[in-house]
């Protein structure tokens, strides 16, 4: 019996990687506009390089890439990005065609649901305020909840907590099997691989279900639960 659907929230809910790579397109452009010289498509490459090593959270990027082109910081420079990043951010930030009704319908089945993210708190409720997702879940579990990142067990474990589930009560939907998939899986939670938002061609996701459209986890619940 699932009691509890728990999503992850990037490449799961919405489309991060568009987004990013939106953003990064247009910060690169701005910074050229003012003036720096560097070959578009190679800076692309360059920030994306460091958000590989650093973690795509992190906050310091165009710093870093400013000094690593130039050797020191340079404030139009990063103002530019910054702020083009950030506008691009907004229009580029949009959720997957059938979130909204399969929330919709998973909320009418009287399922609670969470969501585990490794992203910081303030980013998650960032995005889940700009897509206006904020008022379908019952609680939300971070990076900064836990301290440790997925697949840890602590953040599933919280999760279920918070929503008063017991973990083989829970499913768990993801795009990552590495950290998604193997997390909730070691602690008996059934596992959904959310193939439609994977950025890797995966063979063998190691869940119990591969979806190709969120949609598909509603008859899925309906046939565990039946």
């Amino acid at each position: 019996m699932i009691k509890s659907v728990i999503f992850d929230l990037d490449n799961t809910l919405l489309d991060f990687m568009k987004m990013k790579s939106v953003s990064i397109n247009a910060a690169v452009k701005a910074m050229i506009d003012v003036g720096m010289d560097i070959d578009k498509d190679e800076a692309v490459n360059e920030i994306f390089t460091i958000y590989d090593s650093k973690g795509y959270e992190h906050q310091e990027v165009f710093n870093e890439f400013i000094i690593k082109k130039i050797s020191k910081i340079n404030y139009k420079f990063l103002a530019a990005a910054i702020v083009e990043y950030k506008k691009a951010k907004e229009i580029s930030l949009n959720l997957y065609p059938d979130v909204i009704p399969t929330l919709n319908k998973l909320k009418s089945m009287n399922l609670n649901l969470g969501i585990v993210s490794d992203a910081p708190s303030r980013e998650a409720w960032m995005r889940l305020y700009t897509l206006d997702l904020h008022n379908f879940f019952d609680d939300v579990v971070t990076f900064n909840d836990t301290g440790v990142y997925k697949p840890a067990k602590e953040p599933f474990i919280k999760i279920s907590e918070k929503l008063n589930a017991n973990l083989e009560e829970c499913m768990m939907i993801g795009d990552w099997p590495e950290r998604d998939i193997k997390g909730a899986g070691q602690l008996g939670m059934k596992t959904a691989f959310a193939k439609y938002g994977s950025t890797e061609d995966i063979v063998d996701s190691g869940a119990d279900y591969d979806l190709d459209s969120l949609s598909e986890i509603i008859d899925i619940i309906h046939q565990i639960n039946k």
